[in-house]
């Protein structure tokens, strides 16, 4: 029998100030998601699982109260209304990959991404958010109880999302890197990356401006941002250390595009030899985004090596039309109805 797939929510929270209202809509949704993500700890209901992450959340505050975060309150709300251990450590989490880019379509540039993450039931529990900033509003896809943005449309604006990075090679080996990473990542100052994208949604009047504090902002780790403009050749990934960028364009003729996957094409620091690609196959879905039309809809390009054990949401958004399709996924295969903008 072919399994049910749900319907995303779409949620009005354009006369709300905090993604703390999403948990007051979606309560029993957060608590799902936090005991899903504890799985990945041990059992969902063991004590090493509790420990490892109030352990963990420990940590990811302390970092966030050093860092000045400006949602730290926010963050703070959804820990107490939630009420279980792990909600730093999701806000604070790094470790997801991801395949997209933008294409220039006859309808405007369009970005399409695959989000990949290992926490189990992500796609499943997808939310469409309509929010407001300072300049307009926004299309956030997200879940309850996480404060940054991933991706999102801001219809008119510009329409993002972020890539995990690559990992530095620092000589440790490939455990020794990662947690060598993770003690650096407590050093700086920076915002995660889908801190300030959140800030960039709220505050960035059009694609220009976008680019530009994507480009120059301070983050707290490595980061590949996918940003596509409403007009004919306005599109763009930027290649980000904490503090150094480069920036690959989308041409403004012609089947032209600019993808990402998890590795770096052009180092911001120059270094091409010192940086690991994050699995699963980044080198693969790379070659795989750049070989694809930019026309065509439906999800049709969402097949392996991109659709991979790993992928959690398929998303593409055309800010010139305001337009988003979305799918939530368990690895290749769909759990979620197609959720599209406009409705009806």
């Amino acid at each position: 029998m072919a399994a049910v797939l749900t319907k995303i929510p779409y949620i009005d929270l354009r006369g709300a100030f905090t993604t703390l209202d999403l948990v007051y809509v979606q309560r029993r949704q957060a608590h799902a998601l936090i005991r899903a993500i504890k799985g990945t700890f041990g059992a969902a209901s063991s004590v090493p699982s509790e420990v490892l992450l109030r352990m963990s959340d420990r940590i990811s505050r302390r970092w966030l109260e050093r860092s000045d975060n400006p949602y730290l309150w926010e963050i703070t709300r959804i820990a107490e209304e939630i009420g279980e251990a792990g909600v730093f450590t999701l806000n604070a989490c790094l470790e997801w990959g991801c395949t997209g880019g933008i294409w220039q379509s006859k309808a405007g540039p369009v970005l399409r991404r695959v989000l990949d993450w290992p926490f189990p039931k992500l796609g499943e529990m997808l939310v469409v958010l309509h929010q407001t900033g300072k300049v307009g509003t926004y299309y956030n896809v997200t879940w309850p109880g996480l404060a940054g943005v991933f991706q999102g449309v801001a219809p008119d604006r510009f329409a993002a999302a972020i890539n995990q990075a690559p990992m530095r090679k620092l000589g440790a080996g490939l455990a020794g890197d990662w947690a060598a990473g993770k003690v650096a990542i407590g050093r700086g100052d920076g915002l995660p990356p889908s801190h300030l994208l959140r800030q960039v949604f709220e505050t960035a009047p059009d694609y220009a401006t976008a680019k530009d504090i994507l480009c120059r902002s301070e983050i707290a780790v490595p980061a590949i941002f996918l940003l596509a403009g409403p007009e004919d050749g306005e599109g763009c990934v930027i290649e980000r250390t904490e503090c150094d960028f480069r920036v690959r364009e989308l041409a403004k003729h012609g089947d032209a595009s600019v993808c990402a996957a998890n590795h770096f094409v052009m180092p911001p620091d120059g270094n091409d030899s010192g940086w690991r690609s994050r699995p699963i196959d980044s080198a693969g879905r790379y070659v795989q985004a750049c070989n694809l039309p930019g026309e065509g809809g439906n999800f049709s390009w969402f097949v392996p090596p991109i659709a991979n054990p790993n992928s959690r949401l398929a998303f593409a958004g055309r800010p010139r039309q305001g337009r988003l399709s979305l799918v939530g996924t368990e690895g290749a295969t769909p759990v979620t109805e197609v959720f599209r903008l406009p409705l009806g």
